[in-house]
């Protein structure tokens, strides 16, 4: 049996479900080494010399591996150049990054002194590695229309053909997905039309994913005394905008639930509850809790831009500013999705549809 050694310094969220799924899924002998989902910046600078020595503490019959797939918080290049320097590991191992997020195309709140040297790790990250899946297309040429610009910098080292030399080997995979706990707790309720329709907002509570444009919408559909039921959750931090104590106030009247689940099944059963699920992300490469809300039945409306026009048909997408509207024609004439929508808008990412491609990704030379 093939092993794959993962790599993730960023062990949490997203990250960590994916990798459980793809541990269930694809046929193979893992190990995995993995640091707490936090101190981001530092992860990228420092944990390849860690994982290099966590795999040094293996037995030597253990080191060897035939795929090593890192996330982009790993140094890719330090991680390779330091590997080719140990005598017992297998040099020929292909090594794999799994593209959840480029520093690119990621929004600062305030533009950071250091952020270049993110975005440059990113591209070396690339450049040494043998494949670079992307979560989605926008990822991907978002990340290579930003390389483009990066290198008109350097006016006197052209012509630098990295963008080529990266997309080459570069291919799009969508996350897999395990619906089983959605779809257990789905089947008991039966949708049906409500007389005041209920709004879910499910990120998380930073600025990148935009709250404000969520409440301003919300306030004036409650100025015009349209009747809603909110749901807000997805996980707050030490200092969540303040846009939510506002809004907390506000729409007292109407919130069903403002916090983070406690547990994933409290948290499938609030989705189930909601009949129209919102984004109003200013960063989003491809959007794992649009699709759980979706998957409980509800109608998602988004934005415009970003992953969104790649996954969804233009009838689910608004354009800036037409949030308020789009709402309130939904609130006056719910629309229902079928099972056959649900179906055909989620089950491209579960893993038994893309489980496949995995494996010959990880799997074959």
């Amino acid at each position: 049996m093939k092993r794959v050694l993962i790599l993730e310094p960023y062990y949490g969220g997203s990250h960590k479900s994916f990798l459980k799924g793809l541990q269930e899924t694809v046929p193979a002998e893992f190990a995995l080494l993995t640091l707490p989902a936090r101190k981001w910046k530092m992860r990228m600078q420092l944990s390849a010399y860690w994982f290099v020595q966590e795999i040094m503490r293996y037995d030597v019959q253990q080191r060897f591996f035939d795929t090593v797939l890192c996330s982009t918080f790993v140094d890719v290049a330090a991680l390779r150049s330091i590997l080719s320097q140990i005598d017992d590991w297998n040099q020929s191992a292909k090594i794999i990054t799994y593209f959840h997020e480029n520093q690119f195309a990621y929004p600062s709140q305030k533009e950071a002194p250091d952020i270049r040297q993110f975005s440059a790790l990113n591209m070396s990250t690339a450049l040494a590695s043998d494949l670079c899946i992307f979560n989605s297309g926008y990822n991907m040429e978002s990340f290579l229309r930003a390389i483009q610009s990066f290198l008109k910098k350097a006016s006197d080292m052209k012509p630098l053909n990295l963008v080529e030399v990266i997309r080459k080997k570069s291919i799009i995979l969508y996350p897999g997905m395990d619906y089983s706990g959605i779809d257990r707790i789905s089947v008991k309720f039966k949708k049906k039309k409500s007389d005041v329709p209920t709004i879910v907002w499910n990120h998380r509570w930073e600025h990148d994913k935009g709250p404000e444009l969520l409440f301003e919408a919300l306030y004036i559909i409650q100025e015009k005394g349209i009747p809603f039921h909110l749901i807000v959750l997805g996980q707050s931090f030490g200092f969540s905008p303040e846009c939510f104590h506002e809004a907390a106030e506000r729409l007292s009247e109407e919130i069903v639930h403002f916090s983070y689940a406690k547990s994933f099944s409290e948290y499938a059963e609030l989705l189930c509850h909601g009949d129209v699920i919102v984004s109003t992300a200013r960063h989003e490469f491809f959007g794992i809790s649009i699709v759980e809300g979706v998957r409980a039945g509800c109608y998602p409306l988004l934005p415009n831009d970003l992953s969104y026009p790649e996954l969804y048909q233009d009838e689910f997408l608004y354009e800036p500013g037409k949030l308020a509207g789009k709402l309130c024609n939904f609130l006056l004439q719910p629309v229902q999705l079928s099972c056959e929508d649900i179906q055909k808008l989620t089950e491209p990412f579960a893993w038994e549809c893309c489980g496949k491609q995995y494996e010959e990704c990880l799997l074959e030379p």
